[in-house]
């Protein structure tokens, strides 16, 4: 299936913009520009405090928080997506998945009250994380126990199902991979002659050091959502192989580094290199996906590479109860909640711990900052996507 670039790029924004149009959550998940340009323009957002610059994710969505394996296969709810990371002010973190919450409950046809109390229960459960609670003070939530479960229980069988048409070692071209134009494949036949590449890959899951590694097909992925029109490729290697032990296969998800939209925070260097940012931000903030990333150049543009292993799932929540949603919230939070509080010496910590859990407004125990920058976001974000849809009904019309 032999596409050019602009074919190509026109199918992605298609896609994109179709994505974006399925519910005011899915817009909000694919529009981190519109969070940002708040934060650049509202009035709101400059009494926002400053909390330490420390790595934050940067786009940190409910999608964006799932089951990650570490390199021995142990599985933790971590950030999972890290294109938008940098050195900046935690508070973002914190709003930004106030935001995802509150259009997720809305799209579960909640009371608002019931955001309220997520909002309440997201700030308990990051302060919690910031006072080094065990996890014992914050269980997991039905449908995050539900989705790590299912992780822990699958197998590269798990992935070749979903991701190929066979376990055997085929990429299928159609609507997912679509077949690489020559340079393409002539770079990653030579990415993967890289001595970097083969050690990265040889040092997940025990895996002997001495064996091959091969590439044996690779494809164009059209994938995600906010990365579409980006270089995101599929590569499909085998590892090993004797006549006594047969060769086994991995997915590897090669994807574009491209610059990051949200702000940095001023006082530590980051990597210019938005690969090796990328990867630098991983490592803080979610260990267990940092330590299987790569940075490297594929056509002269930086490119993070990483293996996909089987328990790495995202969060899909098609629909929240009162009780699940006010406990996801408190639960997340304290997920990313630790990613920060591992960055941050005790007296950072307990400063700012105390900046988030203060109760500033009779009429929501949650600070007033939090608060109200929650819900104008979801205001401007619930005009962005009827817009959005007005454009997306036109284009189709024509």
């Amino acid at each position: 299936m032999k596409q050019n670039f602009d074919d190509r790029l026109r199918d992605l924004e298609r896609s994109r913009a179709l994505k974006m149009a399925r519910s005011t959550h899915a817009y909000v998940r694919g529009n981190t520009a519109k969070f940002y340009e708040w934060l650049a323009d509202s009035r709101s957002a400059a009494r926002l405090p400053a909390g330490p610059a420390i790595w934050i994710c940067g786009d940190c969505h409910l999608g964006n928080l799932g089951p990650i394996a570490d390199a021995g296969g142990k599985v933790d709810v971590q950030i999972r997506d890290l294109d938008q990371t940098v050195i900046g002010n935690p508070a973002h973190d914190l709003i930004r998945l106030g935001l995802s919450l509150a259009t997720a409950a809305r799209g579960s046809d909640l009371p608002g009250v019931t955001t309220a109390q997520m909002i309440e229960q997201m700030v308990e459960g990051y302060a919690l994380a910031m006072a080094e609670q065990g996890e014992a003070e914050t269980p997991e939530p039905n449908v995050v126990r539900a989705v790590r479960r299912r992780a822990l229980g699958r197998r590269w069988r798990h992935l070749a199902d979903e991701r190929l048409d066979d376990v055997e070692p085929k990429l299928p071209l159609g609507k997912k991979f679509w077949a690489l134009a020559s340079d393409e494949k002539a770079a990653l036949d030579q990415l993967f002659e890289d001595p970097a590449v083969t050690a990265l890959i040889l040092s997940l899951s025990a895996r002997d050091e001495s064996d091959r590694v091969r590439l044996i097909d690779a494809a164009y992925w059209k994938k995600g959502c906010s990365s579409l029109g980006n270089l995101r490729f599929a590569a499909l290697v085998s590892i090993g192989g004797t006549r006594k032990k047969p060769a086994e296969y991995a997915l590897i998800d090669l994807k574009e580094a491209v610059p990051a939209i949200a702000p940095t925070g001023h006082g530590r260097a980051m990597p210019r290199d938005h690969a090796e940012r990328v990867v630098a931000g991983a490592t803080a903030l979610a260990p267990n996906l940092g330590e299987r990333m790569l940075a490297t150049h594929v056509l002269g543009k930086p490119v993070v590479l990483r293996e996909l292993m089987p328990q790495d799932l995202k969060l899909e929540i098609a629909q929240f109860s009162r009780s699940e949603a006010t406990r996801a919230a408190r639960y997340l939070a304290y997920v990313v909640g630790l990613a920060h509080a591992r960055q941050m010496d005790a007296s950072d910590r307990a400063s700012w711990g105390r900046a988030i859990a203060r109760r500033q407004s009779a009429s929501i125990d949650a600070p007033t900052w939090l608060w109200d920058s929650i819900v104008d976001l979801t205001a401007s974000h619930e005009a962005g996507y009827l817009e959005h849809c007005r454009r997306y009904a036109l284009a189709q019309a024509a």
